[in-house]
Order: C-alpha cells, then structure tokens, then sequence
C-alpha cells in the first residue's frame, strides 16, 4: 500500500479556482478517475478526479478553498501496484497526448450496413468557430466536407447565443454609460429610453449578418452543411435527426466540435421561465427589476453589465473568494470598485441554497459570509460555468473514449484513440473559449489532410468584456508565486496615460511578468476600456520569447492605450520617463 498525494491538473492556466463541493471523505473506497471535488472556473465546473483508487485518508481543503495547478487536493491509500509517491492527474488539454483511460476503451459498434443518405471525406459536427473553421480549412485543402449543425444557422453557441449577441449587447449598455457621464466634460443627453424590441432587433441583425456570411463561404467552398443532431452508428457511420426525420451519413475522416452547455444546477425551478441560463439572457425577453446573478464568472458578470445599463436593479453572488476566477486579483478590483459605483451588490463566499418560484416572482436563500438583504428577484440568472457535449454524441458506438464530465482526451495533433476521428474546442477542455477552438479546428484539418503539425501555442488569452474589461495571458502572479516561479512585475497605471485622461477612465492599469533570469515576458493583464483589444501584443510577445527592451524599445503610437505595454515593460527595467520611481537603494 502506498499514500498517494492527488493534485490538481492543468487546469488551462486558470489560478485561484474555488472548491463548490467536496465529493468524498476520509474512509471512502474511490475507483481510478473517481471525482474527489468539483472546482468552479470563469468557464465551467469541472471535478478533479483521482488517479489512483484506494482510500481516502485525508480530504486537504475545504468549501471555498483556492485551488491552482498542483495543489494538493487529498491523500490516497493506493492500492497495490499504484506508482509513484505524487499522482497526475489525466489532463484533456489540446496539447496533451490522449492519456490511459481508468477503463479499456469502448468497444465499438459494428457497421449498421443501413443505406447511406450522405457519403463524405471528412463530416464536422458543430458549426461552432472552431466547427466551421474546421470544415473550410478541410475543403481548402481538398477534403469533400460535410458540416453538421442542430441549429438552422452556422456560427454555433458564440454566434447564436454566445459570445457575438451578449458583445451587441454590451455595446449596447456602454453607449448608455458613456452618455450617463457625457456631462462630467460639459456635454449633456437627456435620459435614454430603452426600446427593447429595437435592441432585441439589433442585436438579431449583427446575429444574422454573420451567419448569412458564413453560409456564404460555406457555399463558396462547396461544403455541405446539414441541419441536426448528430450521433454515432459505427465509427464510421452517423445518424443525423431533425424534425423526426433520420439522414445515416458516412464519412472516412471525422472532427468532434459539438462543444458544451451552460451547466443548470439543481435545486433551481429549472420550469420557470424567471430562471434563466445565459442563452435565455441574451433572449432579452425583459428588463427585469431586480436581477440576481448567480456565478461572479465572466458570462455572469457580462450579462449583469447588459442589464445594469438597461436598468436592472442587480446583485451578484459568488461562491469564491473574488470576483472572475482565475484573474488576478489587482485586475479585479478595478471592476468590483465600478460595479459598486454602479449600484451592483456584489456578496463574495455566498451561494443560493434554495429557490422557489412564486406569483411575485423566485424567492431565493442564501448561505455564506455576504448575504443580500432582497431575498425576491423578478428573474435569475444562473450563470457558473458550461459542461462538456462529449457525452452526448453516442462516441462509445465508435471507440471514442468519453470522460463522465463530457470530455475528450486528444493528442498534440487534435486526434482521439480512434485514429481517424478528431476532437477539438470545449469539449477538449479548459480553457472553453472561442480562439482556442478555431486554433484547434484549423489544425485537426491540416492533420486530417495529411500535413505534419501539432499543437504549439504557449498561451492562451482571456477577456472579461466587462466595464472595465480585463484581459490576461500567460503566468498570473498568484500562478507564479503558487509554482515558486522567479519573476518581476513591471506595472503601469493608466492614470499616467494622456489617452486613459482623455477618456476620463484612469482606473485601469497595464502590467507584464517577467521570467528574472532572462528577462522574458511570460505573463500579462490589462484593465480598463478595450483591454481585450489590448492584450494581443502580450500574446505575440510571449509566443516571440521577447524580452523587456524588445517590447520597450518597440515605437508605440501617442497617445494610446497601447503604449501602456511598452511602458510597463520600461517600468521593469527602470527606464520609464512617464512615472518617476525611486531607484531601490
């Protein structure tokens, strides 16, 4: 018998992820890749599993506890035969290779021998970014592609009911906010009134611009889109239904893009229409007013910025310990001091433990160390987090292993352990994001067409469209100081920016991490108006291995919000004219 410490995986560079349930004690007996506890990121829920079974000796944190990559979440008593005295626990990350399963995988279905309706090279299920992206670069490359999407339109969640409808939206409610304070510099509007049919309208516009484009390409490209819901027959047959009606499609090559859903957790009246998940938000069937937001993530904290511009009362609750998991959190509180200024209440380390649903509207009690004092919202939106597809295809029927969350281990080159069959975006696993999964669509394709690639990327990075918006890539501090990493902060603060003065938001700040021993930049994050738009050159100069007087010597245009990364890098090496910093005796 040997004590196996299990600790937490990559978990896509997020840091400072806060436990929601604890799913074991000491004394319980665990199977290999038995959940142990469930972690709640800006994206999604995920457990930490166990890579041993055995038996638990000792559960190390508790409810509301911090974790980041290699904390140690419990002790094992292995079984016999377990190796090593620190367990790894399998990551079904994009550029990890597919990892031993805890069981064989699955055996897979024989031919149905039923009449193909569709024969192809190469079928795509979801027409996501990374769906679509995939099947154009394999028609570009000379694959016959089909295209499977449940939705009448291409673009997936992001484009229907995702990322590009809640932007519209949030376009929307800054245009509000920027005319609220128009009169701090003498400029004065009167107060705006919200037709909401005309912002649904809107909204549904840019929706079907960009849907209506991607159609188009689909057609320029000559691949085949077919409306449905895809699941496997065999590993090289689908059934495709839709409306009652069944198309058996067979294909020779595949790629699994069928992304995740918001995770609905239970004890919510799921049957109310008042309790809505992220997609029923962007709906905008109302202005409700009182609003209550539960997850303090960035699809939340998004869709609580909508709302508050159009006139919600809202509040916020948040099982962690600060507000966007995963950020740091200096960048934090630049938002958390604007959402109060705004009137959002905002209660860290609080959670709903029941929710009933009443004439007058979702009655809702709350444990934990900030409660509200309204207990009765007109609606609620649950937002904490999204959970993987994978399960939902029937991908056993093809020898696709399928974890219990939904997920899908590939290796560096997007492949699955069944060698024609890809898999790529969400349902791979975190980070859940949009550019991730058109990297990784794009490169299933070139593998599939014979090209010799894999995955490559260093960073991945995130934006919070918030008001302010906040964007990070690369090593956090906290990431750093949780590794024992060397590094060195140079930190600019916009209110030494003429263009941040200009447009009277000096709350924000630009800051990158540097590797001490070289000088490398390896991290970053920006807070404040654009940040998002902002972050891409931390990215490139992480990718490019730069150093501080590569990214200080570099010309930035003035004034700018931009010039704030070169700065802050002039800031690291003590070379910055636009702030005078003692030099350290």
């Amino acid at each position: 018998m040997a004590k196996i410490a299990v600790n937490v995986p990559d978990i896509g560079g997020h840091a400072d992820v806060p436990v929601i349930e604890i799913l074991v004690k000491p004394g319980d007996v665990v199977a290999k890749d038995q959940g142990l506890i469930t972690l709640e990121s800006d994206k999604a829920t995920m457990e930490v599993p166990s890579s041993v079974a055995g038996t638990v000796v000792e559960v190390k944190v508790k409810l509301g506890d911090t974790l980041s990559e290699g904390s140690v979440v419990a002790v094992i008593d292995a079984e016999a035969g377990a190796q090593g005295a620190t367990a790894q626990v399998a990551k079904p990350a994009p550029a990890a290779a597919p990892q031993a399963a805890a069981t064989p995988a699955p055996q897979a279905a024989a031919a149905s021998g039923q009449q193909a309706d569709i024969e192809c090279q190469m079928v795509v299920i979801g027409a996501g970014p990374g769906g679509y992206t995939a099947a154009f670069r394999a028609a570009d490359l000379g694959l016959d592609t089909v295209l499977v999407e449940r939705y009448p339109t291409l673009g997936g969640v992001c484009l229907n009911v995702g990322c590009i409808p809640s932007k519209a939206l949030l376009h929307a409610a800054e245009v509000i906010d920027a005319a609220a304070h128009a009169s701090d510099f003498g400029v004065h509007f009167a107060k705006p009134k919200i037709d909401i049919d005309g912002l649904r309208a809107y909204k549904e516009k840019v929706v079907g611009q960009l849907t209506k484009g991607l159609a188009g390409m689909a057609k320029q490209r000559k691949v085949r889109t077919v409306e449905g819901t895809a699941k496997f027959l065999s590993p090289n047959e689908l059934a495709i239904e839709n409306g009652g009606k069944t198309q058996i499609l067979k294909f020779q090559q595949c790629i699994i893009a069928a992304g995740s859903q918001a995770v609905k957790l239970p004890g919510f009246p799921w049957d109310d229409e008042r309790v809505m998940d992220s997609t029923d938000a962007l709906a905008l069937a109302d202005v409700p007013g009182k609003l209550l937001v539960v997850g303090g993530g960035i699809i939340g904290l998004e869709m609580a910025t909508v709302y508050r511009g159009l006139g919600s009362e809202v509040t916020v609750v948040e099982l962690g310990p600060q507000l966007v998991p995963g950020a740091d959190a200096d960048l934090v509180k630049p938002l958390a001091a604007r959402l109060k200024a705004q009137g959002v209440a905002v209660h860290l380390g609080t959670k709903v433990v029941e929710a009933k649903a009443g004439k007058k509207g979702i009655e809702c009690m709350f444990e934990g160390a900030s409660q509200p004092q309204t207990t009765l919202y007109d609606r609620v939106l649950v937002a904490v987090g999204r959970s993987a597809n994978g399960g939902k295809l029937d991908a056993d029927k093809a020898g696709v292993q399928v974890s219990e969350r939904g997920l899908i281990a590939v290796d560096a080159q997007m492949r699955t352990n069944v060698p024609h069959i890809f898999a790529i975006g969400d349902l791979v696993g975190q980070p859940m994001l949009a550019h991730k999964a058109t990297h990784e669509g794009k490169l299933a394709a070139e593998v599939a067409a014979g090209e010799k690639k894999e995955w490559v990327a260093r960073v991945i990075p995130g934006v919070a469209y918030t008001d302010p918006e906040i964007a990070w890539v690369g090593v956090t501090e906290a990431e750093a100081k949780e590794r024992g990493l060397k590094v060195g902060v140079g930190k600019f603060p916009w209110a030494a920016s003429g263009r941040a003065i200009g447009l009277g938001r000096t709350e924000g700040f630009t800051k990158l991490i540097f590797d001490e021993a070289t000088h490398r930049v390896i991290g970053g994050g920006i807070v404040g108006p654009h940040a998002g738009e902002l972050i891409s050159e931390v990215a490139l100069a992480i990718e490019m291995g730069c150093e501080a007087a590569d990214i200080g010597h570099t010309i930035h245009p003035h004034p700018t919000l931009g010039e704030s990364v070169g700065m802050a890098s002039e800031v690291y090496e003590g070379t910055i004219t636009d702030l005078y910093i003692p030099k350290k005796k």
